[in-house]
C-alpha cells in the first residue's frame, strides 16, 4: 500500500504505519436550513461533491426536527425562516442538543442579524456571495471548531464586543417595529424610492407610506434622512 507522502518523508514503515493509522472518516455530515428550495438546491449543488448534505429545511419546525434526527457535523443556517427565524432554531436545537454546530448563512449583512444569531449560539456568519469552494472551506473550519465570518461581518462582532455598537440599545429599538416595519427601514435607508420598496415588498406605496410614518414616530425621528443617518450608525443598512 502506498503511504501517504507525510508519513514517508517522516520515515515512518509501511508495517508501522498500517498498525497506527485511524480508519479514514467519511465527508462532514450538512444540514441546509433555508425557506427557497432553489437556494437550497444551489447550495448542494456546490458543496455536494466535498459534504454529505443528509437533510434540509424550509422553516423553523422542520429545521429542529431534521437536525435533531441527522445530528450533522455543521448546520446551514438561514437568519430569516418562517416560525421565529433562525434563532429560535438556535435555542430550540440547543435545548436538546447543545453542542450542535450552525454557521449562519444568509443574504442579510445587518449587525442586527448577524449579532442576534451569534448571540444565539451559531459559531459564525457568511453571506449567501459566498463561492463553493469557500463555503466548503468554513463549513470545515465551523465543524474543527473555529469561528467563521465573512470579513465585513467580523467587523460587527467585534464592534459588539468592545462597546462600539450599543446592542442592547440596537436591540430595543428595534423591538418597537414590526418585521415588516423593520423592512420598509431597511430598504428606505438604503436610498429606495417608496416606488421601489413597494416593488420589492409586493406592497402598495401607500402601505410603504404607513410604514415608514409609522417608523418615524417609533423612532422619534423627522424625516428619510434622520432614519438613514439612524440605521446606519447602527450598522443596519
Amino acid at each position: 500500500m502506498t503511504q501517504p507522502d507525510g508519513l514517508a518523508q517522516a520515515g515512518a514503515s509501511p508495517a508501522a504505519s498500517d498498525e497506527t493509522t485511524q480508519p479514514a472518516r467519511g465527508p462532514l455530515r450538512v444540514v441546509v436550513v433555508d425557506d427557497h428550495a432553489m437556494f437550497r438546491t444551489g447550495v448542494k449543488a456546490e458543496i455536494g461533491r466535498s459534504l454529505d448534505v443528509v437533510g434540509e429545511a424550509e422553516d423553523v419546525e422542520s429545521a429542529v426536527r431534521v437536525v435533531v434526527a441527522t445530528h450533522p457535523d455543521v448546520v446551514l443556517l438561514d437568519v430569516h425562516l418562517p416560525g421565529g427565524g433562525g434563532v429560535e432554531v438556535l435555542r430550540r436545537v440547543h435545548e436538546r442538543e447543545p453542542d450542535q454546530r450552525f454557521l449562519a448563512l444568509s443574504v442579510s449583512d445587518a449587525a442586527e442579524d448577524v449579532i442576534g444569531v451569534i448571540r444565539g449560539g451559531a459559531r459564525g456568519y457568511v453571506t449567501k456571495s459566498i463561492s463553493g469552494p469557500e463555503l466548503v472551506d468554513a463549513v470545515r473550519r465551523v465543524a474543527e471548531g473555529d469561528a467563521v465570518f465573512s470579513p465585513r461581518l467580523a467587523g460587527f462582532v467585534l464592534d459588539a464586543f468592545s462597546g462600539a455598537i450599543d446592542v442592547a440599545a440596537v436591540d430595543e429599538d428595534l423591538d418597537r417595529l414590526s418585521v415588516r416595519e423593520r423592512e420598509v427601514m431597511r430598504l428606505i435607508a438604503r436610498g429606495y424610492a417608496y416606488k421601489e420598496v413597494a416593488k420589492e415588498l409586493f406592497i402598495s406605496i401607500k402601505t410603504v407610506e404607513t410604514h415608514v410614518s409609522s417608523v418615524l414616530r417609533k423612532l422619534q425621528l423627522s424625516n428619510r434622512h434622520q432614519l438613514t443617518r439612524w440605521a446606519t450608525d447602527r450598522r443596519l443598512v
